[in-house]
């Protein structure tokens, strides 16, 4: 018996190996402080794989937060459709984790190669962690494929780490039960404190105009979903408010992909006060939430970042998965109606107590503390440690000092 006892002790202390799998340059800032806080606590010994999605982009947000990736799948082909993606991550991680054997995969949101990893660590009988789980739109087919993936994810995954009490609600509602949930904050956030408090110069030179003028608001659009005449139309409405307030500058970092590129930014051009640049890298993109006046955008990880900063958020979306922004004050669905967006645009720059109401720096999305109740949860997974205590938004003065230093 007391062999017996010794060889538990052994196994518990023996340390697991976790593998935290990265597809798209939003899942690697968002695990990035999860990543840190796991290769700083004993017991995990963590392996960063990439499945080759977006290499140069993963591989500068990581960078831009002092991490790096350990092993790379096999790169994409050039427009690899979803399935083809689905089944290379799939067919390459069942090799890959066969080979290391991982006591955890961890995984983040609603990216085809999240549910892709869960999928085969779930083929496998490996434990799954989902970061940012129990985000619902309302429909299962907006946005596409996102909110399906992402019910998928929490379906299989062993541990939801969810960022708010509302997604928590929406775990429960579908089933999940209490004890495999935490409520973590989101880790976003985390990487928001982490990139912003090393604030440097522009990486980027052309975002140096920004001094020219006295206020610059930050656009973005992508989404799958509005492409075609909805982003001809975000285009068009950018463009009437720029040529109305021309004291005002419109950073538009565009997205790669060609199709956004030929719908989005035939309007805008010609326009000096329309600032098209190329997509900017992490610490760039940091400093210009910290520094704008206010963001329109259809980003879900923006719609996160940007309050924390005291930004206003005027979403390109008829339905957001993010809902506690809304809830907060500090976001505004504004859909893609080119009417709509103008009419926002303006009372944000024309009216200053709209702005105010706002821009009162309060985030419902976390405190800078997600990846350690990550790293908690996961461990107590494991029987190590207790269970941490779950985030809570407080609509409090406390909550606003981050924001204050840059405002």
């Amino acid at each position: 018996m007391r062999k017996n006892r010794g060889v538990a002790a052994v196994a518990l202390l023996k340390a697991k190996r976790a593998i935290v799998v990265v597809g798209t340059r939003p899942e690697a800032i968002k695990l990035a402080p999860i990543i840190r806080e796991l290769r700083g606590r004993r017991g995990f010994v963590t392996e960063v794989v990439a499945t080759g999605q977006h290499c140069e982009m993963v591989s500068e947000a990581l960078g831009a937060l002092d991490l790096q990736v350990d092993t790379w799948l096999k790169e994409n082909q050039s427009n690899e459709k979803l399935p083809d993606l689905a089944g290379r991550v799939l067919s390459q991680l069942r090799v890959l984790f066969q080979m290391k054997i991982p006591d955890v995969v961890v995984v983040q949101g609603d990216t085809t190669s999240a549910v892709a990893a869960a999928l085969c660590a779930f083929y496998l009988e490996i434990p799954i962690v989902h970061v940012e789980a129990g985000l619902r739109s309302g429909d299962f087919m907006i946005p596409f494929p996102e909110e399906a993936n992402r019910r998928m994810i929490s379906t299989l995954a062993t541990l939801n780490l969810a960022p708010t009490v509302a997604a928590k609600l929406n775990l429960q509602s579908e089933g999940v039960a209490e004890e495999q949930i935490c409520v973590t904050g989101n880790s976003v956030i985390d990487a928001l404190h982490y990139v912003v408090n090393r604030s440097s110069d522009w990486v980027n030179r052309d975002l140096r105009l920004v001094g020219s003028y006295e206020r610059f608001v930050l656009v973005t659009a992508h989404r799958r979903e509005s492409w075609g005449q909805k982003m001809v139309d975000i285009g068009k409405a950018i463009a009437a408010v720029a040529k109305r307030r021309q004291d005002t500058l419109f950073v538009l970092p565009v997205h790669p992909n060609p199709t956004v590129q030929a719908s989005l930014l035939p309007p805008m051009s010609g326009l000096d006060n329309v600032l098209v640049t190329e997509p900017l890298d992490y610490g760039d993109l940091c400093r210009a939430l910290a520094a704008c006046y206010f963001v329109v955008t259809d980003s879900g990880g923006i719609q996160e970042e940007a309050p924390s900063l005291g930004k206003p958020v005027l979403v390109l979306r008829e339905v957001t998965e993010r809902p506690e922004g809304v809830e907060a004050g500090v976001a505004r669905l504004i859909g893609t109606k080119r009417n709509d967006i103008e009419l926002a645009i303006l009372e944000l720059l024309d009216d200053d107590v709209a702005y105010k109401k706002m821009a009162n720096r309060v985030s419902p999305y976390g405190d800078g503390r997600a990846a350690v109740r990550s790293v908690q949860a996961i461990s107590h997974l494991f029987g190590q440690g207790c269970k941490p205590e779950p985030f809570a938004y407080v609509d409090s003065d406390d909550q606003s000092s981050f924001a204050d230093q840059y405002a």
